[in-house]
């Protein structure tokens, strides 16, 4: 089969399962639109996948499937600090087939596309390859999801929340952002796994928490401390919690090349056996391995010696826009027209 041919029955496979989601406006503010697509999860239960900023605050919103039916989707859980979103829509289309999460994280080099509804221009498709995995992203909100994947494929206002498949129709990530030209960021199926159980049956994700703040160790880092080389990540300050009295932060600051660079605290260099080069690994852990109220070993260098210890984590706070949530409740917005739609 011939690489052409092969999107083209990719694209005639996977189109159905990929809908718009819009967001009635009001005199306060306008209406919205972006992307999702049908997943199944592991007790049966088919729901619409997308981006918690697709659906904000919204407890009900439009959905349009690829062969031009309407729905009204309940949103039943989201959360911020993944940007990700569960629809529950009755009465699915026979062609909705469900599309499934790719068992791990690809690699670079995997082809890819992305599809959605960019621009508002619905049932698009734009192909590329992975150009990078486990990468740090920081949301509009100011927090930063680890684990996703970036690739080339044009990823444009509208195409968020929907899915960035390979080849064989697998979901690799759930599209998100562009960042820049011939960049652009999908959660990766690795989270989405994790989260979205949770939210299609508690409504949220718990998040563990360390409550310490950190910086990774680059060569300035290493120098100030008398490391031997730039690995892990430094303790900068530690909070009020569970951490608070096994972990130590900086105690001050040294000069190096004329800058002042915290020095004195625990470096972390692994979480559990898995080695830990850079903040990124281990926010990575933390959310993929681990829940509040699990205990994780930490292997530490402190005052240049290795030493071992155990912080049970606690449960990240919820985003303060999030906190309050208002009641579930099923309704039907006024359906926004096409062009007068802010893509997300």
């Amino acid at each position: 089969m011939s690489e052409e041919t092969r999107y083209q029955e990719l694209y005639r496979t996977t189109i159905p399962s990929v809908v718009s989601i819009y967001i009635a406006g009001n005199g306060r503010r306008p209406g919205g639109a972006g992307s999702g697509f049908v997943h199944e999860t592991a007790d049966g239960d088919p729901v619409v996948v997308t981006n918690q900023h697709v659906v904000g605050r919204e407890t009900a919103v439009d959905v349009r499937f690829a062969d031009g039916q309407w729905r009204v989707g309940e949103v039943v859980g989201s959360d911020a600090y993944t940007d990700l979103a569960v629809v529950r829509v009755p009465d699915l289309p026979d062609d909705a087939e469900p599309l499934a999460f790719a068992p791990e994280n690809p690699v670079s080099g995997t082809r890819v596309a992305a599809l959605g509804n960019p621009m508002g221009l619905e049932g698009s498709l734009s192909v590329g390859v992975v150009s990078g995995a486990s990468r740090s992203m920081v949301t509009r909100s100011g927090f930063v999801i680890p684990d996703t994947v970036q690739t080339d494929a044009p990823i444009n206002p509208g195409n968020s929340g929907g899915p960035l498949v390979d080849l064989d129709g697998r979901v690799v990530g759930v599209n998100r952002a562009r960042g820049g030209d011939n960049i652009g960021f999908a959660v990766s199926a690795e989270v989405a796994a994790r989260v979205v159980p949770s939210l299609v049956r508690d409504g949220e994700y718990r998040h563990p928490y360390l409550k310490v703040r950190t910086l990774d160790v680059s060569p300035s880092v290493a120098q100030a401390n008398r490391l031997d080389r730039p690995r892990g990540v430094l303790v900068v300050d530690v909070d009020d919690g569970p951490a608070r009295g096994v972990l130590r932060g900086s105690r001050g600051t040294r000069r190096v090349r004329g800058h002042d660079v915290p020095a004195g605290g625990d470096v972390v260099v692994s979480i559990d056996g898995e080695p830990v080069d850079a903040h990124e690994e281990l926010m990575r852990h933390l959310l993929i391995e681990t829940r509040p109220g699990d205990e994780v070993t930490l292997e530490l260098i402190r005052n240049g010696e290795r030493v071992e210890e155990r912080v049970r984590l606690d449960e990240r706070p919820m985003p303060e826009a999030r906190s309050g949530r208002r009641p579930r409740q099923r309704g039907r917005g006024r359906r926004p027209s096409g062009q007068d739609v802010p893509v997300r």
